[in-house]
């Protein structure tokens, strides 16, 4: 009788600790956009982890880039987003993260992160909020062998924006191509060569603004898209949600040029191959300089997680030295770790070809000058209702390619949504 119980009692225990087991492990969910190829980096930096963690569960969520910057808030104001997610929102996201400050050492974090914290905290004075994973740069990407095919130089270093469109209407005529140059369909895209027009974004009091330099970009965008030179599909279809059709029309050879950014280099990569030569370019320039926008992505936790101190601590191991360095290195992202910045990466050790790396290079470059000629670029790039002006200005400027629009009446609309929900 004594052994059965003591075998009943075995089993009761056994049975409570597989119980505590289960009720110490969590399970997160991750968001991210594949659009840039860097979820296998992701799931491999995750099964480590187990390692460390070995009761964390972490699954990904992958989704388009389009539902992270148009869903995800809505997601988690109604209280059901995910726990985890890279984000480009930064500032405008902050009433919803997890302070990691409790699970860093935060001399340290400041140290290597502090020039780009300021962007989570959206005003705060302090907090650490998130692992930044990449900083990132808008530019140009150029087919190489599609000028050369037409016999048109390539516009040198200073070009301004209207060299480039002669320059690229006169491939496309001479190749017959779809268009000369392309644009992502993105606010934040545009407004880099909208500040090189003169657009200042910010009024003396803070508020954001339009002005005659945006509108004057505003309007040779327009003018573009109705000659022909950049395509009818990508930003006036405003319902479509078409952001990664540029990425597609340079990798068919469709265009010879594509405004991008940093983020994009591993993607050219591994879809063009062997198909051309390609380059990236220092950006056009305007009257006001040559306007470039940083920014950059960054994993965060939401405190309205049931697991807030699980992924938390995620969020912190990432942010590590080892591991943020071989993430800058395999997604070959301009790191935002000051003391990997002053190493320096060399990105061909981990695959990347010398367009590649050339190209990281001359995006750093642009962001270093923008931060002299145009530093409202870093500024609302650190504002929480930047995305307001972006998102209006995809919605708004595309409706005047659509023909729904008039240009004054684009720019009235752009300024109800600055009045009512960024100037408050």
């Amino acid at each position: 009788m004594k052994q059965n119980r003591s075998l009943i009692l075995s089993a009761v225990s056994g049975i409570a600790l597989l119980a505590a087991g289960a009720a110490n492990s969590a399970e997160l969910n991750l968001m991210i956009s594949d659009v840039d190829k860097m979820a296998s980096v992701v799931e491999d930096l995750v099964k480590r982890y187990k390692e460390v963690a070995p009761d964390v569960d972490i699954k990904l969520n992958l989704v388009g880039y389009n539902v992270i910057r148009e869903q995800l808030a809505g997601q988690l104001e109604a209280k059901n987003g995910p726990d985890l997610a890279f984000v480009t929102n930064l500032g405008g996201l902050n009433p919803y993260y997890v302070d990691l400050t409790p699970y860093v050492d935060a001399d340290a974090w400041e140290k290597a992160y502090g020039s780009v914290l300021p962007w989570y905290r959206a005003g705060k004075p302090d907090g650490i909020y998130g692992f930044h994973t990449e900083m990132t740069v808008t530019g140009p990407y150029v087919n190489l062998t599609m000028f050369e095919e037409a016999g048109v130089e390539v516009p040198p270093p200073g070009s301004t924006w209207d060299d480039w469109a002669e320059a690229t209407q006169a491939v496309m005529d001479e190749t017959g191509s779809y268009a000369g140059m392309v644009m992502d369909r993105s606010g934040h895209r545009m407004a880099g060569p909208a500040m090189s027009y003169g657009a200042k974004y910010f009024d003396d009091d803070g508020n954001l603004i339009i002005d005659d330099g945006f509108r004057t970009f505003s309007q040779m965008m327009v003018d573009w898209h109705e000659s022909g030179l950049m395509p009818a599909d990508v930003w006036p279809a405003v319902s479509g949600a078409k952001y990664a059709n540029g990425n597609e029309m340079f990798f068919n050879q469709d265009v010879p040029f594509y405004m991008s950014g940093s983020w994009n280099v591993g993607n050219v990569q591994s879809n063009v191959g062997d198909k051309f030569d390609w380059a990236v370019v220092p950006v056009p320039c305007g009257p006001a300089g040559c306007g470039v926008m940083p920014g950059g992505a960054g994993l965060v936790a939401f405190d309205q997680t049931e697991n807030a101190e699980e992924a938390a601590k995620f969020v912190a191991w990432m942010g590590e030295y080892d591991q943020a360095r071989e993430w800058y290195s395999r997604t070959y992202a301009i790191p935002a770790h000051a003391q990997i910045q002053e190493e320096g990466i060399n990105y061909t050790d981990f695959g990347a070809s010398d367009a590649v790396s050339e190209g990281l290079n001359t995006f750093a470059a642009g962001a270093a000058a923008a931060a002299e000629q145009t530093p409202q670029a870093f500024r609302v790039q650190g504002s929480p209702v930047g995305f307001v002006i972006f998102n209006a200005t995809t919605e708004y400027v595309g409706a005047v390619m659509n023909g729904d629009l008039t240009m004054d009446e684009a720019m009235e609309k752009i300024e109800a949504e600055l009045a009512e929900n960024a100037n408050k």
